[in-house]
C-alpha cells in the first residue's frame, strides 16, 4: 500500500494517513499524537501546494524499532558485528542511483536493505523538526 504523511508548515505539525483522507474526503486524517486532525473540505487539494505542505511518501520499510520509514526521516546506519564501518546519518530520499529508497550523508548516498544481515537503521528524527541533527553532517 501507498502511504504518505505530510509535514504542515504552518502548524509545524505532521498529518497521517493523507492518502486515506484524500481518496474519501472523510476527515481521517491523524497529527503525530494519534489525535483527528482539523478537517476541511477544501484542506485535501492543499496537499499539492507545497507551500504549506511538504507530502513525504513510506518507503515501505520499518527501522530496527518497528518504526515506519518515511522519506524525511533521518536515520542512523549501524553495522552489524560483521560489518566493520561506522555509523552513518542520513536523510531517507529516493535513490538517484537506482529505483530503490536510499539515505544520504553529505557526501555519499547508500541503498537502504531490507534483510538486516550487515546494518540495522534506526529513526532519530526528521528533516523539519529535527535539523539540528544533520548540523555536523553537512
Amino acid at each position: 500500500m501507498i502511504k504518505f504523511r505530510a509535514w504542515d508548515k504552518r502548524s509545524e505539525i505532521y498529518l497521517y494517513n493523507v492518502q486515506d483522507a484524500y481518496d474519501t474526503l472523510s476527515g481521517f486524517v491523524k497529527y503525530d499524537d494519534g489525535e483527528d486532525a482539523d478537517y476541511d473540505e477544501s484542506c485535501f487539494g492543499d496537499f499539492l501546494d507545497n507551500e504549506r505542505y511538504d507530502v513525504e511518501q513510506f518507503t515501505g520499510l520499518k527501522d530496527v524499532n518497528g518504526k515506519e520509514i518515511y522519506e524525511g526521516d533521518i536515520i542512523v546506519s549501524k553495522p552489524n558485528e560483521l560489518t566493520f564501518e561506522p555509523l552513518k546519518i542520513g536523510v531517507v530520499k529516493r535513490s538517484k542511483i537506482n529505483a530503490g529508497w536510499s539515505y544520504r550523508t553529505a557526501t555519499d548516498e547508500y541503498n537502504i536493505w531490507t534483510s538486516g544481515k550487515y546494518r540495522t537503521y534506526e529513526i532519530i528524527g526528521n528533516v523539519h523538526a529535527n535539523p539540528e541533527l544533520l548540523e555536523g553532517h553537512k
